[in-house]
């Protein structure tokens, strides 16, 4: 489970970059319940973009997207103690560097990367800022996974980077394997992630590259699709009940940025 007791290799943030700010506002607020929290200083220096806080608490971050070409996406930073060395891990291991470290006034210090198969994920180096502060809770972040086109490579460059240990599970019907995902020297209880194979053509949302995104706990998965639906987003699988994980959705906002809801199964 993903706590907000951050240690190395866990996730501890994420933000949403979309084409349009207040249009990603009003439907995450309307399907998960956030409230939209512009940041002052964002906004001084020409920038779009701010917080999302649900029952006070900031769950998520959101900005214009401003890369010319890329898709909107969720982007999940990872705990660190020092982005410098997990940059240069990451280029040890064949990954590549999109963003070099860089300090945010007294926040933290962060890195984006890209691993060597495509998939973009970053880390984040703590200051007075240690991450979101609601998680494993109905409209907060609880997990998070990854698509690729070679698991096993993917799980060599992770492991290289963060120490992250893996445990292989079957899923039904032979669908294939799904690998969980563990911070490095933690008990399985902290499984924060997993790592699905899957071939390029079934990637088409980033042309056929692999690719990270959130899953969010609802407290009832099929409500939060209809509202998914009535928002102008869409629905990718699902709604559909997973064995001993619980009801789950792939989902596609307005602008295509792909997450999942989940009503987790009782524990």
């Amino acid at each position: 489970m993903i706590t907000t007791d951050f240690v190395s290799g866990s996730p501890c943030m994420l933000d949403l970059g979309t084409p349009d700010v207040p249009a990603a506002a009003a439907f995450y607020g309307a399907v998960l319940g956030w409230d939209y929290e512009p940041m002052d200083e964002a906004e001084a220096e020409g920038m779009e973009g701010g917080m999302f806080r649900k029952d006070g608490k900031i769950v998520a971050g959101l900005g214009k997207l401003t890369e010319e070409g890329a898709r909107s996406a969720w982007m999940i930073y990872y705990n660190v103690t020092d982005a410098d060395a997990t940059t240069a891990a990451v280029e040890r291991a064949g990954g590549t560097v999109r963003v070099a470290p860089l300090d945010l006034d007294d926040y933290g210090r962060m890195a984006q990367y890209t691993d060597p198969l495509g998939g973009q994920f970053a880390a984040w180096q703590p200051d007075k800022d240690a991450g979101v502060e609601l998680v494993d809770e109905p409209g907060s972040l609880s997990w998070t996974e990854l698509y690729t086109t070679d698991a096993a490579a993917a799980k060599s460059f992770y492991g290289d980077v963060f120490g992250w240990t893996f445990s292989d599970m079957e899923l039904p019907g032979g669908s294939g394997t799904y690998a969980l995902i563990t911070p490095a020297g933690l008990p399985e209880e902290r499984m924060h992630g997993g790592v699905m194979e899957l071939a390029a053509e079934h990637l088409s949302l980033a042309n056929g590259r692999p690719y990270w995104h959130p899953v969010f706990a609802v407290t009832d998965c099929d409500a939060a699709v209809a509202r998914v639906v009535e928002n102008g987003g869409s629905v990718q699988m699902g709604p559909q009940d997973a064995e001993g994980v619980g009801r789950l959705a792939v989902c596609l906002d307005p602008a295509n940025a792909d997450f999942v809801l989940m009503t987790p199964a009782e524990r």
